[in-house]
Protein backbone atom coordinates (compact mmCIF):
# COMPACT_ATOMS: atom_id res chain seq x y z
CA UNK A 1 0.00 0.00 0.00
CA UNK A 2 1.50 3.32 -1.05
CA UNK A 3 0.37 6.86 -0.28
CA UNK A 4 1.40 9.97 -2.20
CA UNK A 5 2.34 12.77 -2.68
CA UNK A 6 4.70 12.81 0.27
CA UNK A 7 4.25 16.53 1.09
CA UNK A 8 1.57 19.06 0.22
CA UNK A 9 1.62 22.77 1.13
CA UNK A 10 -1.60 24.58 0.30
CA UNK A 11 -3.39 27.77 1.40
CA UNK A 12 -6.52 27.74 3.49
CA UNK A 13 -9.79 27.64 1.59
CA UNK A 14 -8.58 25.25 -1.10
CA UNK A 15 -8.53 21.43 -1.27
CA UNK A 16 -5.83 18.77 -0.94
CA UNK A 17 -5.75 15.54 -2.97
CA UNK A 18 -3.94 12.34 -1.95
CA UNK A 19 -3.82 8.93 -3.68
CA UNK A 20 -3.62 5.49 -2.16
CA UNK A 21 -2.53 2.56 -4.37
CA UNK A 22 -3.08 -1.05 -3.33
CA UNK A 23 -1.82 -4.33 -4.67
CA UNK A 24 -3.64 -7.55 -3.74
CA UNK A 25 -1.91 -10.82 -4.65
CA UNK A 26 -5.04 -12.95 -4.82
CA UNK A 27 -7.73 -10.64 -6.22
CA UNK A 28 -10.32 -13.34 -6.94
CA UNK A 29 -13.30 -11.32 -5.78
CA UNK A 30 -12.00 -10.88 -2.26
CA UNK A 31 -13.61 -8.19 -0.21
CA UNK A 32 -11.63 -5.36 1.37
CA UNK A 33 -12.04 -1.75 2.42
CA UNK A 34 -9.76 1.21 2.65
CA UNK A 35 -9.52 3.53 5.65
CA UNK A 36 -7.93 6.97 5.88
CA UNK A 37 -6.19 8.15 9.03
CA UNK A 38 -4.81 11.43 10.33
CA UNK A 39 -2.07 12.05 12.89
CA UNK A 40 -1.43 15.42 14.52
CA UNK A 41 1.86 16.06 16.35
CA UNK A 42 2.61 12.33 16.52
CA UNK A 43 -0.60 11.70 18.42
CA UNK A 44 -2.77 8.60 18.12
CA UNK A 45 -4.10 8.13 14.61
CA UNK A 46 -7.72 9.07 14.01
CA UNK A 47 -9.88 7.46 11.36
CA UNK A 48 -11.37 10.16 9.12
CA UNK A 49 -12.97 8.26 6.19
CA UNK A 50 -13.65 4.82 4.75
CA UNK A 51 -14.54 3.36 1.35
CA UNK A 52 -15.19 -0.23 0.32
CA UNK A 53 -14.17 -2.04 -2.84
CA UNK A 54 -17.66 -2.02 -4.36
CA UNK A 55 -18.41 1.62 -3.51
CA UNK A 56 -17.46 3.97 -6.39
CA UNK A 57 -17.59 7.16 -4.37
CA UNK A 58 -18.18 8.43 -0.85
CA UNK A 59 -18.62 12.05 0.09
CA UNK A 60 -18.91 13.81 3.42
CA UNK A 61 -18.88 17.47 4.37
CA UNK A 62 -15.11 17.39 4.66
CA UNK A 63 -13.88 14.51 2.44
CA UNK A 64 -14.54 13.18 -1.06
CA UNK A 65 -13.38 9.60 -1.72
CA UNK A 66 -13.30 8.14 -5.25
CA UNK A 67 -12.66 4.49 -6.16
CA UNK A 68 -10.32 4.06 -9.13
CA UNK A 69 -9.17 0.53 -8.35
CA UNK A 70 -6.36 -0.13 -7.66
CA UNK A 71 -5.99 3.57 -6.87
CA UNK A 72 -8.19 5.43 -4.43
CA UNK A 73 -8.36 9.21 -4.29
CA UNK A 74 -9.17 11.28 -1.26
CA UNK A 75 -9.84 15.02 -1.39
CA UNK A 76 -9.81 17.14 1.75
CA UNK A 77 -12.23 20.00 1.11
CA UNK A 78 -12.29 23.57 2.43
CA UNK A 79 -8.89 23.46 4.05
CA UNK A 80 -8.25 25.08 7.42
CA UNK A 81 -4.96 25.47 9.21
CA UNK A 82 -6.01 22.83 11.74
CA UNK A 83 -6.12 20.32 8.85
CA UNK A 84 -2.34 20.27 8.84
CA UNK A 85 -0.85 16.92 9.87
CA UNK A 86 0.19 13.50 8.67
CA UNK A 87 -2.16 11.34 6.58
CA UNK A 88 -2.01 7.68 5.50
CA UNK A 89 -4.31 4.90 4.33
CA UNK A 90 -4.86 1.37 5.67
CA UNK A 91 -6.04 -1.68 3.71
CA UNK A 92 -8.31 -4.08 5.58
CA UNK A 93 -8.85 -7.48 3.95
CA UNK A 94 -11.75 -9.72 4.94
CA UNK A 95 -10.25 -12.95 3.60
CA UNK A 96 -7.49 -12.58 6.19
CA UNK A 97 -9.20 -11.34 9.33
CA UNK A 98 -7.53 -8.72 11.53
CA UNK A 99 -4.97 -8.01 8.92
CA UNK A 100 -4.32 -4.31 8.26
CA UNK A 101 -1.66 -3.04 5.92
CA UNK A 102 -0.69 0.61 6.45
CA UNK A 103 0.88 2.91 3.94
CA UNK A 104 3.61 5.43 4.37
CA UNK A 105 2.83 8.87 5.88
CA UNK A 106 2.29 12.02 3.84
CA UNK A 107 2.38 15.51 5.31
CA UNK A 108 -0.09 18.31 4.70
CA UNK A 109 0.75 21.91 5.59
CA UNK A 110 -2.08 24.46 5.36
CA UNK A 111 -0.99 28.10 5.26
CA UNK A 112 -3.02 31.24 5.85
CA UNK A 113 -5.45 32.32 3.15
CA UNK A 114 -3.88 34.69 0.59
CA UNK A 115 -5.07 38.30 0.75
CA UNK A 116 -2.54 39.73 -1.66
CA UNK A 117 -4.97 40.52 -4.46
CA UNK A 118 -6.88 43.30 -2.73
CA UNK A 119 -4.04 44.19 -0.39
CA UNK A 120 -1.69 44.93 -3.26
CA UNK A 121 -4.17 46.86 -5.37
CA UNK A 122 -5.49 49.14 -2.64
CA UNK A 123 -2.09 50.40 -1.48
CA UNK A 124 -1.20 51.19 -5.09
CA UNK A 125 -4.35 53.25 -5.39
CA UNK A 126 -3.64 54.94 -2.10
CA UNK A 127 -0.05 55.63 -3.14
CA UNK A 128 -1.27 57.04 -6.43
CA UNK A 129 -3.68 59.36 -4.64
CA UNK A 130 -1.33 60.28 -1.81
CA UNK A 131 0.52 63.11 -3.65
CA UNK A 132 -2.75 64.84 -4.54
CA UNK A 133 -3.99 64.38 -1.00
CA UNK A 134 -0.78 65.81 0.46
CA UNK A 135 -0.91 68.76 -1.95
CA UNK A 136 -4.49 69.52 -0.93
CA UNK A 137 -3.58 69.39 2.76
CA UNK A 138 -0.55 71.67 2.26
CA UNK A 139 -2.61 74.13 0.22
CA UNK A 140 -5.24 74.26 2.96
CA UNK A 141 -2.58 74.88 5.61
CA UNK A 142 -1.01 77.69 3.54
CA UNK A 143 -4.38 79.34 3.00
CA UNK A 144 -5.19 79.16 6.69
CA UNK A 145 -1.78 80.61 7.60
CA UNK A 146 -2.29 83.44 5.10
CA UNK A 147 -5.67 84.32 6.62
CA UNK A 148 -4.18 84.37 10.12
CA UNK A 149 -1.31 86.61 8.99
CA UNK A 150 -3.73 89.02 7.30
CA UNK A 151 -5.87 89.22 10.44
CA UNK A 152 -2.81 89.92 12.62
CA UNK A 153 -1.53 92.55 10.17
CA UNK A 154 -4.93 94.25 10.08
CA UNK A 155 -5.18 94.27 13.87
CA UNK A 156 -1.71 95.77 14.22
CA UNK A 157 -2.48 98.40 11.58
CA UNK A 158 -5.69 99.49 13.29
CA UNK A 159 -3.97 99.58 16.68
CA UNK A 160 -1.09 101.64 15.30
CA UNK A 161 -3.46 104.15 13.73
CA UNK A 162 -5.30 104.59 16.99
CA UNK A 163 -2.07 105.41 18.76
CA UNK A 164 -1.20 101.94 19.99
CA UNK A 165 -1.52 100.61 23.50
CA UNK A 166 0.57 101.57 26.51
CA UNK A 167 0.74 99.86 29.83
CA UNK A 168 -0.57 101.81 32.74
CA UNK A 169 -0.56 100.25 36.16
CA UNK A 170 -0.06 96.76 34.74
CA UNK A 171 -3.04 97.10 32.41
CA UNK A 172 -3.09 97.86 28.71
CA UNK A 173 -4.61 101.25 28.09
CA UNK A 174 -4.66 103.26 24.88
CA UNK A 175 -2.16 106.05 24.48
CA UNK A 176 -3.45 109.50 25.24
CA UNK A 177 -5.47 108.31 28.25
CA UNK A 178 -2.74 109.44 30.67
CA UNK A 179 -4.00 113.02 30.51
CA UNK A 180 -7.61 114.13 30.42
CA UNK A 181 -8.72 115.56 27.08
CA UNK A 182 -8.64 119.34 26.72
CA UNK A 183 -12.17 120.67 26.95
CA UNK A 184 -12.87 124.28 26.33
CA UNK A 185 -14.72 125.70 29.31
CA UNK A 186 -16.20 129.14 29.24
CA UNK A 187 -15.65 130.95 32.52
CA UNK A 188 -17.19 134.14 33.83
CA UNK A 189 -14.98 136.45 35.88
CA UNK A 190 -16.42 139.24 37.93
CA UNK A 191 -14.48 142.39 38.68
CA UNK A 192 -14.95 145.96 39.72
CA UNK A 193 -14.37 148.62 37.12
CA UNK A 194 -13.61 152.09 38.28
CA UNK A 195 -14.40 154.87 35.82
CA UNK A 196 -12.14 157.82 36.00
CA UNK A 197 -13.84 161.21 36.09
CA UNK A 198 -12.89 163.98 33.84
CA UNK A 199 -10.72 166.20 36.01
CA UNK A 200 -10.89 169.11 33.60
CA UNK A 201 -14.61 169.45 33.85
CA UNK A 202 -15.63 170.90 37.14
CA UNK A 203 -19.16 170.18 38.03
CA UNK A 204 -20.88 172.04 40.74
CA UNK A 205 -21.39 170.18 43.92
CA UNK A 206 -25.06 170.63 43.68
CA UNK A 207 -25.27 168.91 40.31
CA UNK A 208 -22.60 166.28 41.00
CA UNK A 209 -24.27 162.87 40.80
CA UNK A 210 -24.12 160.45 43.59
CA UNK A 211 -21.06 158.19 43.38
CA UNK A 212 -22.11 154.91 41.80
CA UNK A 213 -20.46 151.58 41.21
CA UNK A 214 -20.91 149.99 37.80
CA UNK A 215 -20.64 146.27 37.19
CA UNK A 216 -19.78 144.65 33.89
CA UNK A 217 -19.51 141.02 32.78
CA UNK A 218 -16.60 140.36 30.43
CA UNK A 219 -16.42 137.01 28.57
CA UNK A 220 -12.95 136.27 27.28
CA UNK A 221 -12.79 134.33 24.00
CA UNK A 222 -10.89 131.01 23.88
CA UNK A 223 -8.09 132.35 21.68
CA UNK A 224 -7.16 135.13 24.07
CA UNK A 225 -4.54 134.44 26.75
CA UNK A 226 -5.75 133.46 30.16
CA UNK A 227 -5.21 136.00 32.86
CA UNK A 228 -3.38 134.94 36.03
CA UNK A 229 -6.57 135.37 37.99
CA UNK A 230 -8.52 133.08 35.66
CA UNK A 231 -5.66 130.56 35.66
CA UNK A 232 -5.78 130.43 39.45
CA UNK A 233 -9.54 130.00 39.50
CA UNK A 234 -9.35 127.30 36.84
CA UNK A 235 -6.73 125.43 38.83
CA UNK A 236 -8.84 125.62 42.01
Amino acid sequence: VTFFPAVLTLPAGGSATFFCNISVENDSGSEYSLNWYKETNHSQAQKIAEISRNNPQTKTEKYLLTNHTPAFKIEILNLHQNDSGSYYCGLITFFEPDKVMESNRSHLVVTAAPEKTNATEEPEMEEGNSPDHIKAVLLGILLLAGVVILLIFGYLTITYRRGGMITHGGCATPRGWGKPPMVSVSTVDYGVLEFQRDQCTQMPSETRPVEQTEYATIIFPEEKPITPERAKKHQD
